[in-house]
């Protein structure tokens, strides 16, 4: 069973956005997806419970004491983890999956806070027992202009501590279709494709990044 952590200590960054469009993609392709909600908000459970019986089903997962309970036959959990994540409990939320997403918000507070939490990620590596995948996607971006451009460049050099580059995977513009997509406990994958067609272009190299084995540790 796979598990796709997506996850940034700051919150109001679109985790929720992210996990359920990345869980209604996966369900869409005939996978069994669960949703693991960590955050007291509990959008994406919310979203969930107002999904279509017609939809393509998703079901719920709980972590109790670190321990990941997922329905049988499970293929993959989409994990929306709480906000404020540091020290052992960010290394222990890292440590049990195989690919973090880490959405951004185009603003400059934001990219410090995105610096410090990876020097923070990359100072933990001895506590964390398992490879990972981390790459970083940006969210709600007003496409054509200057924050969306210092956003992109930011993200396009980032690199890790050690020198490595952060895989920057996809910018998703602030449309209204996520919120209609939300209301509905649908995906935008889920809409017809002639009324989201720029979102689901925006969405697709984050969709092929983690149906390839790119976004798999070796």
């Amino acid at each position: 069973m796979r598990r796709i952590l997506v996850l940034n200590p700051k919150g109001g960054c679109g985790k929720s956005t992210l996990t359920t469009n990345i869980a209604a993609y996966f369900a869409s392709e005939g996978r069994k997806v669960a949703i693991a909600d960590l955050d007291p908000q509990q959008s994406s459970f919310d979203w969930l419970s107002r999904r279509p019986a017609s939809a393509p089903e998703i079901r719920k997962a709980t972590i109790h004491d670190g321990k990941l309970d997922a329905p049988r036959q499970t293929d993959l959990v989409i994990i929306d983890s709480p906000a404020g994540l540091h020290g052992k409990k960010l290394a222990s939320f890292v440590s049990s999956s195989e690919t973090m997403i880490m959405p951004l918000m185009p603003s400059i507070i934001d990219i410090a806070a995105a610096e410090r939490f990876i020097e923070e990620l990359y100072s933990l590596r001895e506590l964390i027992k398992r490879k990972i995948k981390v790459a970083t996607v940006a969210n709600r971006v007003r496409e054509d202009t200057l924050s969306a451009e210092k956003l992109d460049s930011f993200l396009s050099s980032m690199k890790l501590p050690g020198g490595k580059k952060l895989p920057f995977i996809a910018m998703l513009r602030n449309s209204q279709n996520y919120v209609k997509a939300a209301e509905m406990g649908l995906g935008i994958y889920e809409f017809t494709p002639s009324r989201t067609s720029h979102d689901r272009e925006q969405l697709q190299p984050l969709m092929s990044w983690l149906s390839s084995s790119r976004s798999i540790p070796e």
